[in-house]
């Protein structure tokens, strides 16, 4: 038998309540995976801080807080994530998602390369200068 146009609607109204709960529970699924990812990163990034200045461990959280942000608004640490966010943009614009999936390190790896390649942790006059006296 045929459906009328009022049950046509109904229908369609149904759908469209179904399909915006999917839309509501996609959503929080997005934030809770992108609340999960942040809580990763911090994780991960206070451990390097951590591990490559452990003399931090022990300052309170206001001490933490001066020395970051001294730290963090000298011009030569600018200037160095200048460069290194410009050097993201560069290789960015180019790529494709795909691309972008394939080719990319983790934040993870992209800092150990990063320490590596600015002579950290090898025993030179070159990179952090505070580190060797003499």
């Amino acid at each position: 038998m045929a459906k009328t146009k009022t049950e046509k609607i109904a229908g369609i109204e149904e759908q469209i309540q179904q399909l915006e709960n999917e839309k509501k529970r996609l959503i929080q699924e997005q934030k809770a995976q992108e609340r999960k990812d942040r809580t990763k990163r911090l994780c991960k990034r206070m451990g390097l801080l951590e591990s490559l200045l452990p003399d931090t461990i022990t300052l309170t959280d206001e001490q933490f807080k001066t020395f970051l942000e001294k730290a963090v608004l000298s011009d030569y640490s600018r200037r160095i994530l200048d460069g290194l966010t410009a050097q993201n943009a560069a290789t960015a614009a180019p790529q494709t998602a795909e691309t972008a999936a394939r080719d990319n390190p983790t934040p993870a790896a992209n800092l150990t390369h990063t320490a590596q390649e600015s002579g950290e942790g090898e025993d030179t006059d070159e990179g952090n200068g505070a580190r060797r006296s003499g």
